[in-house]
């Protein structure tokens, strides 16, 4: 199976997941929880329509059913913010709940559109590299996107494990991802100048 069949299936069936700590915990009410599982339920299911519709090639590769089960107990750690949530029953203030949403909504937009633009640019105009529109300041938009998009996730439960988890995928998968796409990018005769001129992942900061 290739990886973005366990990366596909986790994150779509991430809404069950939420919804069973909510039944369990009966958190029905509790608009932390609720506002949650609209987030992250509906981000699965947004990956797994962008994995139908522009898919990421990197996620292509075969993979084993033992690394498969690695790739899903890695992303399960995510499910330690509506798990606090839900057992904990916390109540987020509404300022922090109104970062959460902004956040995410503005991280929607980077992630998704900026992998739609690589995958038309790469299959119309293959073989140059991308350097205008969403890409033009930032070589990493789609990580800057799910940036936003795990950070308000991980802000909800007010407990330093989410954040710590999201460390931990930033240090051991996305920076070394986003290296060593550099490193392959470098082959293109303006990737020096195009390097210059751009942030590694946050707009106008690194």
């Amino acid at each position: 199976m290739p990886q973005k069949f366990y990366i596909d299936t986790h994150k779509g069936i991430t809404f069950l997941i939420v919804l069973v700590f909510i039944a369990y915990f009966n958190q029905w009410n509790n608009p932390t929880a609720m506002i949650y599982l609209a987030l992250h339920g509906t981000y699965g299911l947004l990956w797994v329509l962008k994995s139908r519709f522009f898919p990421d090639q990197q996620w292509q590769q075969k993979s084993s059913i033992w690394y498969g089960l690695y790739i899903w107990a890695g992303l399960s750690m995510y499910w330690a913010s509506p798990y606090i949530i839900a057992s904990r029953s916390v109540q987020a203030p509404a300022w922090l709940l109104a970062i959460s949403i902004s956040m995410f909504s503005f991280g929607v937009f980077f992630h998704f559109a900026s992998d739609m633009q690589k995958y038309i640019e790469l299959k119309y105009n293959p073989g140059h590299l991308i350097t205008d529109g969403l890409m033009r300041k930032v070589r990493n938009m789609n990580y800057f996107g799910e940036f936003l998009i795990y950070l308000g996730f991980s802000l909800l439960p007010m407990h330093w494990l989410p954040l710590l988890v999201m460390l931990v995928f930033i240090v051991i998968i996305w920076i070394p991802n986003m290296i060593k796409k550099d490193r392959s990018l470098a082959r293109y005769p303006n990737f020096a100048e195009y390097k210059k001129s751009s942030k590694f992942i946050i707009p106008f900061i690194f």
